[in-house]
């Protein structure tokens, strides 16, 4: 069984604000806009964010203001069973 190479960089830290940023190197980038970050020990890990459910996104929506047209919903035929 082959185990993944640990890649390692150096990178800078600095300050944003009143928080602490570091700078991710391209080959480290993670998708999306969200990530997940703890702490275990003394490492910080970041991991990718699990992507939103679908209830999740609807509410996140804004209402549509829009009037919609008027629908004939006429009276079903009786169904002789």
């Amino acid at each position: 069984m082959r185990s993944a190479m640990t890649v390692h960089r150096h990178v800078k830290l600095f300050k944003n604000g009143r928080n602490q940023a570091v700078r991710i190197p391209r080959e480290f980038e993670l998708p999306g806009e969200d990530a997940i970050m703890h702490r275990d020990g003394d490492r910080l890990i970041i991991e990718i964010a699990p992507p939103k459910s679908l209830l999740a996104v609807l509410a996140g929506l804004s209402s549509l203001d829009e009037d919609f047209p008027q629908i004939d919903d006429p009276v079903p035929d009786a169904v002789d069973l």
